[in-house]
């Protein structure tokens, strides 16, 4: 068993079919044990994500509905969630800054880096940031974390 950190880039392939939803898919399954980690705006991002997707075409309507309907049900109780403090704000900019992320990258490192630490404080096994973006996976990967980037699982 592991712990896991899914941005929005990562965990949208849970909840439509592209290169990595296996890989991610399996990571979520219950029976696989895994610790599931993500900040509050990812609910944000994976929800304009899916409607974008709806939008513009690349999944149909009806689908995009019943897997935004799915990450809703899902995003309070499967997924242990790191809420934007003061704090994590700070670091985020920090971050941003240091790294030239986008604003919600910056946060969703921020908020990894931040559940790392606390885990470690508690003696427990060190998290993984699963992320498909390039930018935050080079910066997360600086600031040693372990990264693991769901589309080198096709």
């Amino acid at each position: 068993m592991a712990a896991y950190f899914f941005d929005s880039s990562a965990l949208v392939k849970r909840y439509v079919v592209e290169s990595g939803t296996q890989w991610v898919r399996g990571l979520c399954n219950p029976a696989a044990g895994h610790t599931l980690y993500i900040a509050r705006i990812t609910g944000v991002e994976v929800v304009a994500a899916l409607a974008r997707r709806a939008r513009t075409g690349s999944v149909a309507q009806s689908a995009a509905q019943r897997a935004m309907a799915a990450f809703r049900s899902d995003f309070g109780g499967v997924y242990l969630v790191s809420e934007l403090t003061p704090t994590l704000c700070e670091q985020a900019m920090n971050l941003a800054q240091a790294y030239g992320l986008r604003g919600s990258d910056a946060v969703q490192l921020a908020a990894s880096l931040d559940v790392n630490a606390a885990r470690r404080g508690y003696g427990l096994p060190l998290l993984i940031l699963a992320s498909a973006d390039t930018d935050l996976n080079q910066a997360a990967t600086a600031e040693r974390l372990a990264v693991e980037n769901p589309n080198d699982y096709p």
